[in-house]
């Protein structure tokens, strides 16, 4: 039986009363169900791997307990998805790339240079504790002096997890949040930025990172929660608004409306401009940002072959 109190502990920090409050309640919410937290106790305690997982990233028994990832998700379905995510990492990764994310330690997959002041853009896998109500994992852009310029949060699931339409139970990518810079200067390192991808923005850019990464693992299908299915509507909180529409970017993007309204789903693979389709005067621009996208992909399924991915079929 999991000692509530001492995992607790290793959850939040005490000295703060907010997260003394958020303790209180864990414990309590664990108390009130013993059997189901046994049950993430023994998956946890399946494999050396997981043990490891629990160790570094013990935020796993506190997403179970809480209206985490999507708006009205139930126990069961973050039970449910936090296992398979875990498992399938297990089983599709090495132990270097599942004890480094768990670990606290971002795992570079691409990396461009910039300029001389801002040094180069990385494109990061990470689990930090900030992004644990959105999802399990992060695919982010960071600058070299590591502030932040966009990430997708999102977590690994059978496409099954709630009703939305033709489902097998395959594996798939589903997205729980979208965040840009929050910084001061974002203008002005966005615009830099921006000019370097050949004019194409830099929300676009991580979501085009965040397939090519679906891609690499072989998943095929990618769910997208919508502003409705967005988590932080479980609280009636002002200072949760979308800076951005997660709806209306999805369907920009080619996504669709699945029978659940509080997800889209987006293909796997972003449609490309024909030269037809391409004002001459922008062709050459348009060939630079397709060649750097490429090369991208190219990265990043490199770099996951060198922690066990054999990349999609």
């Amino acid at each position: 039986m999991t000692d509530f109190i001492k995992l607790g502990k290793r959850i939040y920090n005490l000295e703060n009363p907010r997260e003394a409050h958020r303790f209180a309640v864990f414990v309590a919410r664990c108390c009130l169900h013993p059997q189901k937290i046994s049950r993430m106790e023994e998956f946890f305690s399946g494999s050396e791997i997981l043990k490891e997982i629990a160790a570094g990233y013990p935020f796993v028994f506190e997403q179970v307990t809480r209206a985490f990832f999507y708006y009205k998700s139930s126990f069961e379905e973050r039970e449910r998805l936090v296992k398979f995510h875990m498992e399938f990492l297990a089983e599709n990764m090495n132990g270097d790339f599942v004890k480094m994310l768990y670990g606290d330690k971002p795992i570079e997959i691409w990396r461009m240079p910039l300029d001389e002041t801002l040094g180069d853009m990385r494109l990061l896998i990470c689990a930090e504790p900030g992004q644990r109500k959105e999802g399990l994992a992060s695919i982010m852009l960071r600058l070299t002096n590591d502030a932040p310029v966009y990430q997708i949060m999102f977590w690994i699931a059978p496409d099954d997890l709630i009703k939305v339409g033709n489902s097998t139970g395959e594996p798939a990518m589903w997205i729980g949040a979208m965040q840009g810079p929050n910084v001061d200067d974002a203008k002005e390192f966005v615009k830099v930025i921006t000019k370097k991808c050949h004019a194409y923005r830099t929300k676009n850019l991580i979501l085009y990172a965040a397939r090519a990464l679906a891609r690499s693992l072989g998943l095929k299908k990618i769910f997208a929660v919508t502003n409705e299915g967005y988590y932080a509507n479980n609280h009636i909180r002002s200072d949760r608004k979308l800076k951005t529409s997660f709806s209306d970017f999805w369907e920009e993007c080619g996504g669709i409306p699945t029978d659940d309204k509080r997800f889209f789903i987006l293909p796997p693979v972003e449609k490309r401009k024909s030269d037809e389709e391409i004002p001459v005067r922008k062709r050459a621009v348009y060939r630079k940002r397709f060649a750097l996208l490429d090369e991208l992909d190219a990265t990043v399924a490199e770099s996951l072959k060198g922690y066990g991915v054999k990349g999609s079929e």
